[in-house]
C-alpha cells in the first residue's frame, strides 16, 4: 500500500518533468526515438524486458530525475551522536538534506542546470553514479525502496510516448518553472501538449 500511495504522484511529477524536458530537446528526442527504433522495432510498443538494452532512455529518466527530483527534501534522525566536517550532530537530532541543491551542484555536476541524459552513460565521462552525489531517492539503507520499480514505470511510460507520438505545444518552449510550496517537486504550469500519432508498421499492442 505504501508502494503505490508513495508511487502514484511522484512517478506521475517525474513523467511529466521528463517529457517537458525531452519536448524542449528535439535532439534528445530524436536520439530517444533512434534507439528504441533500433532496439524494438516498429512492430510493438516497448516492453519492461526492453529496458535493459535501451541505455540512453535509461539515462534520460536519470537525468529528468536528477534536475526534478519528486521529493527535492527528505528528513533522517541520528540514532547516535555525530560528527560532520567539524559540526556536532546530537543524538535524536532531525536533518533536512537538500537533495534538489545536491543534484545541481556545480562542484560535482557539469552544467548543473542543463539537461544533458549523456552524462549518465559510459561513453561520457566515467559513466558512474557517485551515491553521495545523485539522490533522487535518497542513499543507503534508508533509500526509496520503490527505486526500481520507479525506473520501470517512468521508463516504459516516457519510452511509449516518444515512440508513438510527435509532441505539439502552445509557443516554441514548455515553461519550467517550478510550484512553490508542496512536497512534491510539481510544475508550476502543468505539462500541456497536443499528440499527434506516428504511422507505424503494423503496431501490435
Amino acid at each position: 500500500m505504501e508502494l503505490f500511495i508513495a508511487g502514484t504522484d511522484s512517478s506521475g511529477q517525474s513523467t511529466q518533468w521528463t517529457m517537458a524536458e525531452i519536448i524542449n530537446n528535439p535532439m534528445c528526442l530524436k536520439r530517444l526515438r533512434e534507439e528504441i527504433e533500433s532496439v524494438v522495432g516498429e512492430t510493438r510498443l516497448i516492453q519492461e524486458t526492453d529496458l535493459p538494452n535501451l541505455p540512453y532512455l535509461q539515462a534520460v529518466v536519470k537525468e529528468g530525475l536528477r534536475l526534478h527530483p519528486p521529493a527535492p527534501l527528505f528528513a533522517r534522525t541520528s540514532r547516535e551522536w555525530c560528527e560532520i566536517r567539524g559540526f556536532y550532530i546530537p543524538e535524536n537530532t532531525t536533518l533536512v538534506v537538500n537533495a534538489y541543491a545536491i543534484m545541481r551542484d556545480p562542484d560535482s555536476w557539469e552544467d548543473p542546470n542543463e539537461f544533458k541524459p549523456e552524462r549518465f552513460l559510459a561513453s561520457f565521462g566515467s559513466g558512474q553514479e557517485d551515491a553521495l552525489k545523485y539522490i533522487p531517492f535518497g542513499s543507503g539503507r534508508r533509500g526509496c525502496p520503490g527505486v526500481n520499480l520507479s525506473y520501470i514505470f517512468v521508463g516504459i511510460a516516457v519510452g511509449m510516448m516518444v515512440q508513438c507520438f510527435d509532441w505539439k505545444i502552445k509557443g516554441e518552449k514548455v515553461d519550467m518553472e517550478e510550484a512553490i510550496g508542496g512536497l512534491n517537486l510539481s510544475m508550476a504550469h502543468p505539462l500541456k501538449c497536443i499528440p499527434v500519432a506516428i504511422t507505424l508498421n503494423t503496431l501490435t499492442l
